[in-house]
């Protein structure tokens, strides 16, 4: 891709060239400034101004860092534009940073366009103390309300009942599965963030969820990728444009939900993450320091919403999507469904244990999916030294999650949807240690727990009701990805019919 068509035809000559000449300056000033050392990680020569991008897919960034990683090795270093940026690739180099440096590699990098959506608060994309106390009460508010327990298994349970009348609704018609996957998700985690769920025809859940879905979609755009490259470059128009007011308008509409909890709460009958907050806050009021202030509540709910959003409904459409592409695989999934579940009660978490096979298809479903290739990235807090490279304190690093979940050296069939990659000569379920599709190490997905129920119980389910097919005269499902701030598999839609259970 020419990096030039990223930009619009309207600029006119003048202006191009002028940006072009700062563009060049920053970056001589940058590289004179800060000259590598000779053990500084390897990768290609950068050009001026560019860096790397030229050698880039700016569609599909992780796809290029893995074909670099074949010539580069597993430690090595770009430029995007006049950032240094480390790669880090495979198991087994990934695992030793994020868990054996794990200190050393605990910040996050310093993004334009997190730095704007962020402003540095919340848990995902803080750092040092703001994010470690936000992230302490995050874990244990989201442990009382019931996180990896029987509380938000039940919440679980009763939204996809909620999910499978919306789906007898359509009444064999095709549809498609990438609202209504991201409205049950979303419901989910608004039980515990607002202390109630919302009808998927609720103006602001409605609004909530569009403004999400939408930001994900724009944040993996090419413009996004030359503004966070090139800041100063803000005043173009772009998708970095728009995924701004997207996260504004989010932002307004959750001050509204917050203010009216403000005014309604009970403080003898707290229900809610935003409850529990406001009377952290309460309580911290005489600390001049605190970290328990309005914006950090605003941003932190962000992150739980999004977070609750984004990946597992995406991770459910991309399950049901492949069920829809093998349906030998979908058939033996109901088969065991049928002999353990059958048909009359709701599946349940401790049904698990006795399914290898549906177990293993859900991990697959993750490993192939791939959903955040490139995870998210990572910054050195100190300088360190690491397996034989001296790598700065500060320095942006890509943990490629990507080469991980199809690292040749873990996976038998690594680019084929292979359930027996989680199962032994006996079909019994087995762990693999490359299995890291929420990260590793102190900063792993905290929502992992979370997800996790929520893909057994909303998959086990629909596969328990319904048989899904493609529409009619559809004969090719395509697995290739659509790129955005996650992975989505391409637009669709699914036919779906009452399950027989034998």
């Amino acid at each position: 891709m020419a990096l030039f068509n990223l930009f619009p035809f309207s600029l006119t000559t003048p202006l191009l060239v002028s940006c072009l000449i700062v563009i060049f300056l920053i970056y001589f000033i940058a590289g004179s400034r800060s000259s590598p050392r000779s053990n500084y990680p390897p990768g290609p020569i950068p050009l001026p101004i560019i860096g790397n991008l030229h050698q880039l897919d700016l569609k599909q960034i992780y796809k290029s860092l893995v074909k670099l990683s074949e010539n580069y090795g597993t430690v090595y270093s770009v430029r995007l534009g006049a950032e240094k940026v480390v790669v880090l690739a495979g198991y087994e180099t990934v695992r030793n940073a994020l868990i054996n440096h794990a200190d050393e590699f605990l910040g996050r990098p310093d993004i334009p366009i997190m730095n704007v959506l962020k402003e540095g608060s919340g848990v995902v994309w803080s750092n040092g103390e703001p994010w470690k106390q936000m992230r302490r009460f995050m874990l244990s508010t989201l442990r009382d309300f019931g996180m990896g327990k029987k509380p938000i298994e039940e919440k679980i349970i009763e939204e996809a009942g909620f999910l499978v009348d919306l789906i007898e609704s359509y009444k064999d018609q095709p549809f498609d599965t990438d609202v209504i996957t991201n409205f049950a998700t979303a419901n989910v985690i608004c039980s515990i963030v607002f202390g109630e769920r919302f009808d998927y025809k609720d103006k602001t859940f409605l609004s909530i969820g569009n403004m999400v879905h939408e930001s994900f979609r724009l944040l993996g755009s090419p413009m996004v990728q030359v503004f966070n490259a090139y800041p100063f470059l803000r005043f173009l128009p772009g998708s970095h444009k728009e995924i701004c007011k997207q996260f504004e308008m989010l932002k307004t509409c959750l001050k509204n939900i917050i203010k009216v909890k403000q005014q309604e709460m009970n403080e003898n009958e707290i229900r809610s993450f935003i409850e529990t907050y406001i009377v952290k806050q309460q309580e911290e009021s005489g600390n001049p320091n605190t970290y328990f202030n309005e914006k950090n509540l605003l941003i932190t709910t962000s992150d739980l919403f999004i977070a609750g959003m984004g990946t597992a409904a995406t991770t459910i459409r991309w399950a049901l999507y492949i069920m829809m592409k093998y349906p030998a695989i979908q058939g033996k999934v109901q088969e065991e469904i049928d002999r353990v579940i059958g048909s009359e009660r709701c599946p349940r978490m401790e049904d698990r244990k006795h399914m290898p096979y549906t177990d293993a298809v859900i991990h697959e479903v993750q490993r192939f999916a791939n959903i955040a290739p490139m995870g998210i990235p990572r910054a050195t807090t100190v300088d360190t030294n690491f397996q034989g490279y001296f790598i700065p304190k500060g320095t942006y690093v890509i943990p490629l999650l990507a080469s991980v979940l199809y690292d040749k050296t873990q996976w038998e069939k690594p680019e084929e949807f292979n359930p027996s990659h989680f199962l032994d000569a006996e079909g019994k379920f087995v762990k693999r240690d490359a299995f890291i599709p929420f990260s590793t190490g102190r900063r792993i997905c905290p929502g992992e727990t979370l997800a996790k129920v929520e893909l057994f119980l909303f998959f086990v389910t629909l596969l328990q009701k319904f048989d899904l097919r493609p529409p009619p005269g559809v004969t090719d499902l395509d697995l290739t990805p659509v790129v955005g701030g996650i992975l989505n598999p391409k637009p669709h839609k699914v036919c779906v019919v009452p399950h027989r259970h034998q």
